[in-house]
């Protein structure tokens, strides 16, 4: 096993140990042995009286830690995909409309039409304002007749600004009832975690992973420019909407379950490029790695900052995020001079 392989292996162990973290301690810190226990009854790998507590770690907080992980790190992905195809580095989902339309809908449901649906009503809703936000990006930007980042970026902020006032809006005129919720889901949040969904977020990361991966060469040849990359044979429009396309319909699986989380996906690859380097076939598996440590470590803090309160986990990721921007704005400074 090379260097990188031990530096994914420790990460992989890290985030392990965060898992544990995110298990045990919260509002009622739980013992580890009591919390392998609900593991163990929890997949029938035991047999024996399922207490409250139990329950607790199974059903509450083993799922929480697990959407976490497997959030962080296809947002990680995200953040790599966009970054590379735009070559912008404060490419995120945020930039490009993918949150914003996502918010939008889970909005109307909390706002205007209700649970009308069950459960699956308001991950179903923003699933399909994410998708309907990068539909209206694509098809403005073919409209255009072309796939140059610039126009991409631009296309994104439109829609971004377009389902952000419309969101308010919906706030502004609906429940002020609903309107702590919205704010709460708005700033994202994991407390919509359960097992019946969590299929649909590891199908979201691994959609997102095995596709960054597959094209990863593809990827390696836009960081030379786009005349470069199709000198090499890269199809560079029809990568670039393919890329952009599988990415938001990632984001729109993962905001659709933990509202809007921000600057995961901008963090991401700059700490994986650290570690990795800028070629995709290792930077892909750095930046879940980071990712899911990323986000499960702000989620236990979002737990226990301000204990039994729980803060939305957006907070912690947007106030690391901005200390993040300030120290890369510097870092550009010093190596311009």
């Amino acid at each position: 096993m090379g260097r990188f392989g031990l530096t994914l292996l420790l990460g992989a162990v890290v985030v392990t140990a965060l898992l544990l973290v995110s298990t045990i301690y919260g509002t009622t810190q739980i013992p580890a042995a009591v919390a392998l226990d609900a593991v163990m009854l929890g997949t029938g790998m035991a047999d024996g009286e399922v207490s409250p507590l139990h329950r607790i770690v199974f059903d509450l907080r083993l799922p929480r830690a697990l959407f976490a992980a497997v959030i962080g790190a296809g947002l990680g992905v995200v953040g790599v995909v966009l970054q590379t195809t735009t070559r912008n580095d404060l490419a995120d989902p945020f930039l490009f409309g993918l949150s914003s339309g996502a918010a939008a809908g889970a909005v109307i449901v909390i706002t205007v039409t209700g649970d009308i649906l069950g459960f699956w009503t308001l991950p179903l809703a923003a699933f399909c304002g994410g998708l309907v936000a990068s539909g209206i990006v694509l098809a403005l930007v073919h409209g255009l007749r072309t796939s140059a980042p610039e126009k991409l970026i631009l296309a994104g902020l439109a829609v971004s600004f377009l389902f952000s006032a419309i969101t308010n809006y919906l706030i502004f005129a609906g429940d002020s009832r609903a309107a702590h919720s919205v704010i709460f889901w708005m700033l994202g949040g994991l407390g919509l975690a359960r097992w019946e969904t969590f299929p649909l977020v590891c199908a979201g990361m691994f959609l997102i992973l095995m596709y960054a991966l597959w094209r990863s060469r593809w990827l390696d040849a836009l960081l030379t420019g786009d005349l470069t990359a199709a000198t090499l044979g890269v199809p560079v429009q029809a990568l670039r909407f393919r890329m952009f396309f599988v990415a938001a319909l990632a984001t729109a699986v993962f905001v659709s379950v933990a509202g809007v989380i921000g600057f995961v996906g901008l963090m991401v690859p700059h700490i994986a490029r650290g570690i990795a380097g800028p070629l995709h076939t290792r930077l892909v598996p750095a930046a879940a790695i980071v990712g899911a440590a990323l986000l499960t470590g702000s989620d236990i803090l979002s737990r226990l900052l301000l204990a039994p309160q729980e803060l939305p986990v957006g907070i912690v990721t947007t106030s690391i995020g901005s200390v993040f921007v300030f120290l890369l704005l510097f870092k550009t400074a010093r190596d311009t001079k």
